[in-house]
């Protein structure tokens, strides 16, 4: 799948959206594109990207992020410099959408600029692991919602599936078919099956190409 100059990530809470959103934005600037990551999650999870600003400033991504992000404050507001990302066709932009369809209202003053450039990638981060995505069933249900909520379509998943640091090959790969399931339910194909950049998955570079392409991540620190 070609790169797109937008890439959105969006998933049900605890599906791991932000983490992998971090680690893609990562892996934009290592080939070598100009890149910008924006959380516009006003639903207030438990991790933010904001709690990277001091990694991504070393690696030279640019982050947008409410002045209240971090904080007890939980405003539906997003920066002015969201126009900038939408409207600035140089930079290559990730974008963390907030939990669930109530995250997803939030990037629907930006659908209209979003289609009419139409050079995104609108991905739902999924993860068999979670008690309310545990079914391709329950997974297709949230992924309609925030589709409808945002009225952005989606055009691709990334299999999350995860047990924290008890993650192994073995694990992951209990997830292939419960993430094939819900590409045939919802029509999309699997871009990215992640995993845990460790020494179990050093030697990892391919999971078959059904799988889509390999996401290998590292955890983002979180600030208490």
């Amino acid at each position: 799948m070609k790169t797109k100059r937008l890439t959105l990530f969006a998933g049900h809470y605890g599906s791991g959206k932000t983490n992998v959103a971090l680690n893609y934005a990562y892996k934009l600037k290592e080939n070598g594109y100009d890149t910008v990551i924006a959380d516009i999650d006003t639903v207030n999870p438990y991790f933010r990207t904001k709690d990277s600003a001091e990694e991504l400033k070393r690696a030279g991504i640019e982050l947008i992020a409410s002045e209240f992000a971090g904080s007890n404050v939980d405003l539906p507001a997003l920066p002015a410099a969201m126009y900038d990302i939408i409207f600035d066709s140089d930079k290559y932009a990730v974008i963390d959408i907030g939990g669930d369809d109530r995250g997803a209202f939030a990037l629907g003053r930006y659908t209209p600029e979003i289609l009419r450039e139409n050079n995104y990638s609108m991905l739902m981060v999924i993860n068999m692991y979670r008690p309310l995505t545990s079914t391709p069933e329950d997974t297709l249900e949230i992924l309609r919602e925030i589709e409808a909520a945002s009225r952005i379509p989606f055009t691709g998943l990334v299999n999350n599936s995860n047990l924290g640091e008890g993650t192994t090959l073995d694990s992951l790969k209990d997830s292939f078919d419960y993430a094939k399931k819900v590409s045939v339910l919802s029509g999309l194909p699997i871009y990215a099956t992640s995993c845990p950049d460790n020494e179990e998955f050093a030697d990892v570079d391919d999971l078959g190409e059904e799988n889509g392409i390999i996401l290998k991540l590292k955890l983002q620190n979180k600030i208490i």
